[in-house]
Parts: structure tokens; sequence; C-alpha cells
């Protein structure tokens, strides 16, 4: 018997490091070749390592949400034959395993499968640190579930899997706060235990059955503070914005515009030419900022802090800030320019829809110029969007209101929207922000102007 080193390989060009996600395994298991080891997240993507080769895990390095540096030790196994690593004689401890989900993925990232050869060849650093190591399970608590008492009197439901902290998306913790629901008591059906809307219709369902004992009151009394851990891609998006907020001047401009000829023109597309996909107004947006950007490339770019240098990108990237269960995302749609309006509102499904499903791959997710985020039907009437570092302009869709405005000395009814915008004030003057927008602007009003090159 040898014993094999698993390292944290290097994901990604540039990567020096990486976050633990989710462990799939715990100390004691024996596991075979491919089988998932741990997640682990760069650059909001999520990447699943598997096993090189099968045999038994001696000891687990790092908790889920620690960032571990490329060539680090991940997992020990013991193993057929000579392995990767010399023997020791330094006995394996005796703390407890820390059992995670079978299979996390809820970060709203894709899960990539590495090549089995990640971490061949590499020498095993010195055992011990930070090592999570413990007896094999028995079969019978192999699972991690058992039954669990309800508050309901007399009623027992099967307890969630994995842990004392439910998994579940901000939108069910809120519904699960209106409703007075401990989450802790909800059993989940998603992946590694998530708790989703139809658990808590269930556990409603449940709860509302006649049992012996006195009912709850309506209003009751609410006490304890829950522990959210910040890890993953929430903790990557905390980052991303922070490092926004502290390295850009923000400079926001807000304009208002007249879109009641292009609504009309949308309406009657969408009705003439049904076959070809259903318009929103966001491709049309795009050909606007893609004809806006020719005259003001100043927007269009990213911004190197460390080396001075402003690279303005010929191609239009359009980064679409797009909410997920597991937080804010930003797939790109790549060469808008050459893109007509079907084609712009095809690749922005795609791309949304993936990013939505944990499906978008790294290269969907990094490389934008420019950015538009954009609230929908809760879009108010004007925000102050931040910039998507390292770019130097983001351009906000705030909601179309009907409301009276003066036209040519007339009151009429028009359909009104504000653009929220904002613009790195190191890179671009408020003159030449106001102009972009001014320039988006008159397509907008007047729709004939994006089909006009």
């Amino acid at each position: 018997m040898g014993r094999y080193v698993v390292r944290l390989p290097d994901v990604g060009e540039g990567t020096t490091e990486a976050e633990i996600v989710a462990w799939h395994v715990a100390v004691g298991q024996e596991i075979r070749e491919e089988d998932p080891l741990v997640d682990i997240m760069t650059d909001k993507a999520t990447v699943e390592l598997p096993a090189p080769m099968g045999g038994t895990v001696i000891a687990i390095n790092g908790k889920p949400g620690e960032k571990r540096p490329v060539g680090s030790e991940l997992v020990v196994l013991d193993v057929a034959g000579a392995g990767n690593a010399a023997q020791d004689d330094r006995p394996v401890s005796d703390a407890s395993p820390q059992r995670q989900p079978a299979k996390s993925n809820g970060e709203g990232a894709e899960v990539i499968t590495l090549s089995r050869t990640a971490g061949e060849g590499a020498e095993r650093s010195e055992a011990g640190e930070g090592k999570l190591q413990a007896p094999r399970p028995s079969p019978s608590h192999a699972s991690g579930v058992g039954p669990s008492l309800s508050p309901v009197v007399g009623e027992v439901l099967p307890a969630r899997r994995f842990g004392p902290k439910p998994l579940a998306s901000p939108a069910v913790r809120r519904r699960a706060w209106d409703l007075g629901i401990e989450l802790q008591f909800v059993p989940g059906s998603g992946p590694g235990g998530r708790i989703a809307h139809q658990d808590l219709d269930a556990y409603v369902a449940a709860r509302s059955q006649p049992a012996g004992g006195p009912k709850p009151p309506a209003l009751a009394r609410r006490d304890g503070v829950e522990e959210v851990p910040i890890i993953g891609l929430r903790r990557a998006i905390a980052e991303h914005l922070q490092q926004s907020k502290r390295q850009i001047p923000h400079f926001s401009y807000i304009e208002e515009v007249d879109v009641t000829a292009l609504e009309e023109l949308r309406a009657q597309l969408n009705a003439t030419h049904e076959q070809r996909g259903h318009l929103t107004l966001l491709p049309f947006l795009m050909r606007a900022i893609v004809g806006a950007v020719a005259d003001h490339p100043q927007v269009n770019a990213r911004y190197d802090d460390a080396a001075g240098v402003l690279h303005r990108h010929n191609a239009v990237h359009i980064g679409i800030a797009t909410q997920t269960e597991g937080g804010l995302l930003v797939p790109v749609l790549s060469h808008a320019e050459v893109l007509d309006l079907w084609q712009s509102a095809a690749e922005l499904r795609r791309l949304s829809e993936a990013a939505r499903a944990g499906k978008a791959s790294r290269d969907e997710l990094t490389g934008s110029t420019i950015t538009i985020t954009s609230l929908g039907a809760l879009g108010g009437l004007a925000a102050t969007p931040v910039i998507n570092y390292p770019e130097v302009a983001i351009v906000g869709v705030n909601r179309i209101i009907e409301r009276p405005v003066v036209v040519a000395g007339q009151i009429a009814i028009r359909k009104m929207m504000n653009l929220s915008s904002s613009f790195d004030h190191r890179i671009v003057d408020g003159w030449e922000a106001a102009a972009f927008i001014q320039r988006v602007k008159g397509m907008l009003e007047q729709p004939a102007l994006l089909f006009i090159r």
C-alpha cells in the first residue's frame, strides 16, 4: 500500500489560489477513480476535482470557504501500489470528520471536471497542516440522515442532510421568515439538502394537519440570530464589488428617454416576426451601445491600474448583470457588434439561462468591455450602478412608465424610461459620459437610427 497526495491544480491562467466550496468525501471513505473529491471556485466558476485513482481517504485539508494556494495538498489517499508520496510513521489524528453535501453546486457557477492527471508527480508536503481526519464512518451513519422531531407535536419528519445550517436561496429564506418557519426543521429535496419553495409548501401542509397539542399563536415572538458564512460565490461578489468601489472614483449620470416609438416598433416586430423569437428592450439597447461606442471608444475599455494602461477595445463584449440563486453573475455577450436584434436576443437568453442554471463557463463569465444592468419590472426610477471592475462604464436600465410629458407644446402620455449609468472618472470625463448617453438616447428615441450604419 502507498499514499497518493492530490494537490490543488492550476485551474486557469494566472490563478494563484482557489476557494474550497464543498467536500464530496470524508476521512475513512473508500472512493473509486474519477469520483468527485471537492468543488473549488475561482473567478466565480466552480471546478469539480475528481479522484485520480481509487483508494481510502486518510486526510483532507481545508474547510469550505478557505482559500488554498495552487500546489497545496488537498487530499491524501491510501492506495494500492506505491502512490506518489513517501510513507511516514506519524499517526493519523482522531479528529471528527466534517461531512459535506454529496453534491453542492448552488452557487450559480459551472461545474467542470478536471483531468485525472491533476496532482500527479507532486511531492507530499509535511503532514498534519489543516487536516481533518477521522475513523471511517459506519454504514448506518454514512448518509448523515436520521429522523427529526419537528416543532409540530407528535409529527416526525426526516432530518435535513449535512450539518446544522440549512441551504436555501434568499427568496426561500425570506418566505420562511414571513411564514414564521425555522428552516432548520424543514427537510430539503434539492442537491445537498437545499430547501426549495416546494419544500416549504410541503412543510406548511404537514404543519396545518390536525395534531395533538396547542396550536402556535398567529403572532409568535422570534428569537435567535442566524450566522451565514460569506463564502463561495457570495464572497467572490463581495470582494469584486469592494475592489470596484475602492479603486474606481464613480461618476453617475442619469437621463430620461422617451421609448414610445421604440416600444411600438418592438411590439410590431414581435407580432410580425414571432418565429424569430421574442424581443425585449435589451437587444435594442445593445445595438444602441454598439453604435455609440464607435464615436466614444473611451467607454468601451478596461483599465489596468497597475500598468497605468487603458485597453480600448474595437470589439464590443457586453456583460449582462444576471441575478441567480447563488448571487449576481455577469455572463458576457461577445462581439455584440456582429449580432442583429434577434441574434442578440437569442444569445442573451442562452447566457442568462446558463448563468441561472449554473452552467456558464469561465470564458462566458469573463472578458466584458462594458456592462448592462437591469432590474426589470423592479427597476425603480433611478440607481447608481457599480462598475464591473476593471471596466470603465456600466449602463443601467430602469422601469418603463407612462406619464404626461410636454411634446411640441402639448401634454401627451408617453412611455418614459431612465438610464442610470456610472463611469470611471479617472478615464471618462463628465462631458464624454454625457455625450455617450445622449448618443444612446438619440438612437432609442429614434429607433430607425439603429439600422443605419
